[in-house]
Order: C-alpha cells, then structure tokens, then sequence
C-alpha cells in the first residue's frame, strides 16, 4: 500500500510553528511596491498565521494535525511517547481487577 504524501508546493510556501500553527507570506508584498503606502508596505512585510477554516484544508494536504491562529494549544492533542504509553499501560492493567 502506498504512503501519503504531503503535497510539495504547500511545503515550500507555508511554514508549522513548534505550537503546530501555519505561518506564511502575506500577499501582494513581491512588487510593484511603488504604488503602496509605506505603512502597507510595513504591515506587508510580516507573517501571516492561517485561521482554523483555513488550516482544515492544509490538514488533508499535509496528512497532519494544524493549529489555527484562533485556537488554543489544547485543541491539538498530543500523541504519547512510547514511555508515556507505556505507563498509560501499567496504570490501567494495575486498576483492573484480576477475573476468577
């Protein structure tokens, strides 16, 4: 069976944050600068974060959990290390009453 493949052109243009938000270029910022405001310009010349409409469709190109710039941190939960897991195990057999 094949593997999924995050689409190449979102990769080169869209950069996750550690937090799991997508960051990217602004538009209308690459030229013909000569026609806008220098205040336009500056507000240009920053990063853009993606909304959480948005990022659900970055989700199925990336075959990935994202985070939205209106969402917090604890929308996107965290898979468990195998350490965690493991422990996760332990605890829940340790609960469990021995059947007879």
């Amino acid at each position: 069976m094949s593997t999924n493949k995050p689409h190449k052109g979102m990769l080169k243009r869209f950069r996750i944050t550690k937090t799991g938000q997508v960051k990217h270029k602004s538009a209308n910022s690459k030229h013909l600068k000569s026609s806008k405001r220098p205040n336009r310009l500056r507000r240009l010349r920053k990063d853009r974060y993606l909304l959480s409409t948005e990022t659900k469709a970055m989700e199925r190109l990336l075959f990935r959990r994202l985070r939205g710039k209106d969402q917090p941190r604890t929308a996107l939960k965290r898979s468990p290390s195998p350490a965690e897991r493991k422990a996760g195990k332990a605890a829940k057999t340790a609960r469990k009453p021995a059947k007879a």
